[in-house]
């Protein structure tokens, strides 16, 4: 039986299937101390308990984005706020290569951040 995580990935269509498990991947190899559980029916990456990001995609233009947890306190420039207060997200174009640097930036001072 397949669990509600596996049926996201499974569900979700391509080309966001593929961008999602490869940021799946991405985001699990950056800390040991990082795991995968399901919150409001969405992958949710946490550092030890606290949720660190989240995996979604824009209601509008269906573009997959991580969305991070402690954005408010980062200056980074993909990242966006829009009418958010604590989180910030990072779009990413499932058409196009991951942009790799920028996602690791991102996701390394994220880390740094949360300790």
């Amino acid at each position: 039986m397949i669990g509600k995580l596996e049926q996201f990935y499974l569900d979700a269509p391509e080309p966001n299937q593929g961008c999602f498990l490869a940021l799946r991947q991405l985001i699990l190899s950056l800390d040991s101390r990082l795991s995968e559980t399901m919150k409001y029916g969405i992958p949710c990456f946490c550092l030890g308990q606290k949720p660190f990001c989240y995996l979604w995609s824009d209601k509008k233009t269906n573009e997959p984005y991580i969305l991070i947890v402690d954005g408010h306190r980062m200056a980074h420039a993909r990242l966006e706020t829009g009418d958010r207060k604590r989180m910030k997200i990072f779009r990413v174009n499932p058409a196009e290569d991951l942009p790799l640097n920028a996602i690791l930036e991102v996701l390394d001072e994220a880390l740094a951040l949360s300790g």
